[in-house]
């Protein structure tokens, strides 16, 4: 009973965690495409610059994602691993624990599930909503995740936002990518995320198509079948 309780306490702590940020309502869907290789390898990409020094994909491989989205190992080892990590080796942040947490207050936390419980579309809304605040400790909030603990590392690329009176955000410092060009930047973003949490989610939907159609075809075989053997009774 004590396990029990224990285990119980801690998913519900899991749960609140993973509902951090308040109740927010994405306003902008994130309309990704995980069948688009291209936006996979381009949301690799970025998340292998921007993002990994900090956080962690503990429980993926570099191995593993150049086989999904075809990346050759060649390529692999040359513009995705930045560290001595070997191409067998699990995606973990380079940077050591005990320095996170004396540098941050708390070690950033790994992401390999971040888009199943926060969601696609409040990932993308996120990664859109930083505004600069001096009252932060980084000198950025974020609309959708008040009070934000992390810095904008994306700002290079969209540019310095405001908070105007109305609540509407609007850039006064542009970056070296055009609106659109960072909302389909940041969509290829949450699409890899969205595919790191599940990895074998595109060939599980490729199955089953194979699946239905097999049912298909034996349903028409076995209708045949019964109208063949009932022929004479009817």
């Amino acid at each position: 009973m004590k396990r029990i309780i224990a285990l119980a306490l801690s998913s519900f702590s899991f749960a609140i965690m993973a509902a951090g940020g308040g109740d927010y309502t994405p306003k902008d869907p994130a309309n990704i495409r995980m069948t688009d290789n291209v936006s996979l390898q381009n949301g690799a990409k970025l998340y292998m610059n921007y993002c990994m020094g900090c956080h962690g994909l503990q429980y993926q491989r570099f191995k593993r994602m150049g086989e999904d989205l075809n990346i050759p190992e060649d390529v692999l080892k040359q513009n995705f691993i930045f560290d001595e990590s070997k191409i067998g080796d699990l995606m973990t942040s380079a940077m050591p624990e005990k320095y996170a947490e004396n540098w941050f207050g708390a070690a950033p936390p790994d992401l390999t599930l971040v888009a199943r419980f926060r969601g696609v579309d409040w990932l993308y809304n996120y990664l859109r909503a930083f505004y600069t605040d001096p009252s932060r400790p980084y000198g950025v909030n974020n609309t959708v995740f008040p009070d934000v603990g992390m810095p904008h590392v994306l700002e290079p690329l969209q540019g310095k936002q405001v908070l105007n009176e109305d609540g509407e955000l609007s850039i006064v410092s542009e970056g070296t990518m055009s609106p659109e060009q960072y909302d389909e930047s940041v969509r290829d973003l949450v699409n890899f995320l969205s595919y790191v949490g599940e990895p074998v989610k595109l060939k599980r939907q490729s199955m089953g198509v194979y699946v239905l159609l097999f049912i298909l075809v034996f349903f028409a075989l076995a209708y045949l079948l019964k109208k063949e053997y009932w022929k004479d009774i009817h």
